[in-house]
């Protein structure tokens, strides 16, 4: 059980507090409401350029790194589709150091065009390097657009292209900053050995003053439902044929969210899953095959990738896993084999729980979704479902017309 106690400044600034006497660290995390799904698809690429140029520096702070370090602390931060977060990690009693940079650069982030102009350069080069020039880099910017035709999901939190980010004006930025960087649309959570009274003196301190921004209210196109099978091939200098099937699955507070986790984990979680049996091991069709499900905020997917084994054909490895997928639709799982997968999800959330970091994260997020006290019923999700529910939602997914197939060819080279 993670307790936690929630309360909001007069600005909107939304503020949980998980108190954890085991640790002298503490945790300042920051989730701002933004992601790539809030760009326009004229400009795409912001979100990701803004978690790097709040890093560089605010009015009062030229500096973000420097003084944390100096505190014994570190810090980072992710961009995804759907949110942008920050986190600190430092001693206990360095907390203000966390709280008075993440305030001051909330406040007033530095708009200087030398900072816009090596954040740039960093964003761009970091496009080359893991998109461009990498084996399988574009596999995501080629299997979204495919998969999501209305959507901002259709680009990844990269950008569409380098140009948006080369063209991306001071003006630009700045008004991307007003719209969604402001505490109306933040969730700050803090994990430590504190008292809450504490706690609420500090955020006070430190966050009360800032003005609350205008509330950003999202109004983002639906993706309409698939209702034809999609293909694409492309080639590339890659080491293997490698192969991506996207099936279209419900949001995250979707009512078999948790029932679709658990068809992609006996698919292909781990070498005792479905497909990793007997398109691997069996069948020596592939020599690595996976499946996971993204659990984006709005509808999201589920995958199944691998690459084949040299000479393997892309029809033999669709043959063989389509027979598979029917396995599932038809045959209702085993009650060991469920309990096999709910052991593993339960193994792999009490580990997770045991970092002080993840548990100020997960707390954030689930604010975000609705209320963070689900943190603690996620669990009782997993272990409600039955055998025939996962029939029912892999009937329901696990369709020709709901399926998107990205296919990757490896270029021969001839010498």
């Amino acid at each position: 059980m993670i307790n936690f106690e929630r309360f909001t400044l007069e600005n909107g600034l939304t503020v949980l507090f998980h108190k954890d006497k085991t640790t002298p660290m503490a945790v300042v995390n920051i989730l701002y409401n933004v992601g790539a799904r809030d760009e326009s698809e004229s400009q795409t690429g912001f979100a990701h350029l803004f978690e790097h140029l709040m890093f560089g520096g605010s009015v009062n702070i030229p500096d973000f790194d420097t003084p944390l370090q100096l505190a014994g602390g570190e810090n980072n931060a992710f961009t995804s589709n759907d949110i942008t977060n920050y986190y600190d990690v430092l001693p206990k009693q360095n907390i203000e150091t966390a709280l008075w940079l993440e305030s001051d650069r909330m406040l007033s982030l530095a708009f200087t065009d030398k900072s816009l102009e090596v954040q740039r350069s960093v964003v761009i080069e970091e496009f080359k390097q893991n998109y461009l020039n990498q084996p399988y880099g574009d596999v995501w910017m080629e299997l979204r657009p495919l998969a999501y035709q209305k959507h901002p999901y259709k680009w990844a939190t990269i950008g569409k292209e380098i140009k948006h980010i080369e063209d991306a004006t001071m003006k630009d930025v700045k008004a991307f900053f007003k719209k969604h960087y402001s505490p109306s649309n933040a969730i700050l959570s803090i994990a430590g050995n504190f008292e809450i009274n504490e706690v609420k003196e500090l955020t006070k301190k430190w966050f009360d003053d800032i003005p609350a921004g205008e509330k950003y209210i999202r109004n983002i196109e639906k993706e309409p439902k698939q209702t034809e099978y999609r293909e694409k091939t492309i080639e590339r200098e890659v080491p293997a044929d490698a192969f991506y099937y996207a099936f279209k699955m419900g949001d995250r507070m979707h009512q078999d969210f948790y029932t679709t986790d658990l068809v992609s984990d006996a698919l292909g979680r781990d070498k005792s899953s479905r497909l990793y049996l007997s398109l691997k091991k069996e069948q020596q069709l592939a020599s690595s095959i996976n499946s996971y499900i993204l659990g984006t905020i709005e509808d999201g997917l589920l995958v199944i990738s691998g690459k084949l084994n040299d000479g393997v054909s892309f029809k033999e490895l669709d043959d063989a896993l389509w027979i598979e997928l029917e396995k599932v639709k038809t045959e209702v799982l085993d009650e060991s084999e469920l309990k096999r997968l709910l052991n593993k999800i339960r193994t792999s959330k009490e580990f997770q729980e045991q970092g002080i970091l993840n548990r100020a994260m997960s707390l954030c997020m689930y604010e975000l979704l609705g209320d963070a006290s689900m943190i603690n019923e996620e669990g009782n999700h997993y272990f409600s479902i039955t055998p025939a529910q996962i029939q029912t939602v892999a009937q329901s997914i696990l369709k020709k017309e709901n399926c998107s197939l990205l296919k990757v060819k490896a270029q021969i080279n001839d010498k």
